[in-house]
């Protein structure tokens, strides 16, 4: 029987009762004039990244375009969409913690672009976010858990092409344009927020509209596949990455280390995740730039269970845990910590039953 994960009913309850609403999570000690200087923020850094990314993104959308209707626009469509959708995804992620940029307009600017390709409102998803953060994967308090145990599979596939999440933000956006909020948003997001919430919606209804009605005119998909389409072809990224970030480990813990994990990638991924593949570290010291994060690794792996060194070997372990988890939901990953590393608290005990 699947565990009631909406942030409204029995499990919100008991984790507040239990403890495990915003509890104090376990941190590698290091130096604080370190940690300082790996917080610290460079505009020339991250305008680099998203110059980068906003020239592939233009550049491989004119090629797409002007090759249009031949197959030789096929590589470039494919191109578009991964920039378009997976890369939106960790700038949207990046700059919703205020992080790339020093100077807030900037970060503002690339989120909400951002946002707008994802279809995720920037004000609920900020607010969530943080929730993420503060209770990340304690059941009824995490509005971002991927998968709910046992796990559905079938969706996991369908959610390579953004089915699942494409079709949750287009109810929300039309129910934010109408001028409310889902009820498990309405815990994390203030009273004030949703006239901005409201606003947006109604902006981005208009635009989604008109592109609709283009394509309808000119008996052409190109306005589809240019604005809201790369949404659907291009997120097969984005859910590789992510489902690496949390997926089968264990929940309602405190430390970070058990329900995290960190994955060594290849440039290009690690361009189009902007490093969030070092997400153990991230979820500690969550105000380190995502460009300081792999010398935050060096600095505090000792501490830290062995990075997965390929996407390859993390499904290898990954895909046997979520086809037991089928049989015996409470079946977990539990990681191993180097000798050097402080051992986990008390409630790793509970785990080692199920662990895989």
């Amino acid at each position: 029987m699947t565990q009631d994960y909406s942030l409204t009913g029995q499990t919100t309850r008991e984790a507040e009762q239990s403890g495990l609403a915003n509890p104090s999570w376990y941190r590698t000690d290091i130096d604080p004039a370190k940690i300082r200087s790996l917080m610290k923020k460079d505009d020339r850094i991250a305008l680099r990244d998203a110059l980068l990314w906003l020239g592939l993104l233009l550049g491989s959308a004119t090629f797409a375009v002007l090759l249009w209707p031949s197959w030789w626009s096929l590589p470039f469509w494919l191109i578009y969409g991964v920039l378009y959708s997976s890369a939106s995804d960790a700038r949207w992620h990046e700059c919703g913690h205020r992080t790339a940029f020093k100077t807030p307009w900037m970060n503002e600017v690339i989120y909400q672009i951002a946002s707008f390709c994802l279809i995720r409102s920037p004000i609920v998803w900020r607010a969530s976010h943080v929730r993420h953060h503060t209770d990340t994967i304690i059941v009824g308090r995490d509005p971002e858990i991927q998968a709910m145990r046992p796990p559905d599979l079938l969706r996991l596939c369908a959610n390579v092409f953004g089915l699942i999440e494409l079709n949750v933000n287009l109810r929300r956006l039309i129910l934010h344009a109408s001028g409310k909020l889902h009820p498990d948003e309405a815990t994390y997001v203030r009273d004030q927020d949703i006239p901005r919430v409201v606003r947006t919606a109604r902006i981005w209804t208009v635009i989604f509209a008109a592109t609709i009605g283009s394509a309808v005119y000119f008996g052409s998909w190109l306005p589809i596949l240019l604005i809201g389409g790369p949404r659907v072809y291009g997120t097969w990224h984005m859910v590789m990455t992510g489902v690496l970030q949390h997926l089968g480990m264990a929940e309602n813990v405190t430390d970070h280390r058990l329900n995290t994990r960190t994955v060594m990638m290849n440039p290009i991924s690690r361009f189009i995740y902007l490093n969030m593949n070092y997400h153990v570290e991230h979820h500690m010291f969550t105000m380190v730039p995502y460009y300081r994060l792999p010398d935050l690794h060096e600095q505090i792996k000792h501490d830290l269970p062995p990075a997965y060194p390929s996407l390859f070997a993390a499904f290898r372990e990954l895909i046997p845990v979520l086809l037991k988890q089928l049989r015996y939901q409470d079946a977990v990953i539990l990681p191993k910590l180097p000798d050097s590393a402080t051992p986990y608290r008390p409630e790793v005990e509970k785990l080692r039953p199920h662990a895989v």
